[in-house]
């Protein structure tokens, strides 16, 4: 499924981000950056000791303390097929109501922003938080499209930007979100 914003391409896929051939693919990190489970450990695994090692200089340089949510920072792919990673952490579900529509939004926007920052002109991301840290997949696909749709409108410099949802059921729901803000514009 694909969509024009302005001059950008806005795709859904299914798949695995590790094998997007693009300028960079978005990690659903945790605020230590050291790698884990989900998204986070596979490209932790294929992109292999170099994203690690580059972590680990943001983390005695910049992040001494984690992370925070929202942010975003970039490293190498490593060995992967793109060349960068930007690691953004994303609020882990409480139910709603200490802020996490809000830090959802600004992972994806800040991860967009650092795009702009670094050139990259094609970027994925994978469905931030809905692992792991429990938010309901349906609030925050369309949290996670509404605000790229935004930056995508508002900055005609990212040529692409892909979700690349990992199981038939995380794209199914994308796929209704993503008809329902394009509808209801």
């Amino acid at each position: 499924m694909e969509r024009l914003v302005g001059k950008a391409r806005l795709r859904l896929v299914q798949g695995d981000i590790t094998d997007q051939d693009v300028d960079a693919i978005v990690n659903a990190a945790n605020p230590s950056l050291m790698g884990g489970g989900g998204v986070d450990g596979a490209i932790h695994r294929r992109g292999g000791p170099k994203i690690l090692e580059e972590c680990r200089k943001i983390r005695s340089e910049e992040w001494p303390d984690g992370l925070p949510t929202g942010k975003a920072v970039i490293t190498s792919g490593g060995n992967l097929k793109a060349r960068y990673v930007i690691h953004t952490v994303g609020p882990i579900w409480r139910g709603g109501k200490v802020g996490e529509p809000k830090l959802l939004a600004e992972a994806y926007r800040n991860s967009l922003e650092l795009a702009l920052r670094s050139g990259l002109k094609r970027v994925s991301f994978p469905s931030i938080s809905t692992g792991a840290y429990g938010y309901p997949i349906e609030e925050a696909a369309r949290i996670a499209l509404r605000t790229v749709k935004e930056f995508l409108e508002e900055r005609d410099l990212i040529e692409e930007v892909n979700f690349v949802l990992f199981t038939e059921a995380d794209f199914k729901v994308y796929l209704q979100a993503m008809a329902e803000i394009f509808e209801h514009k």
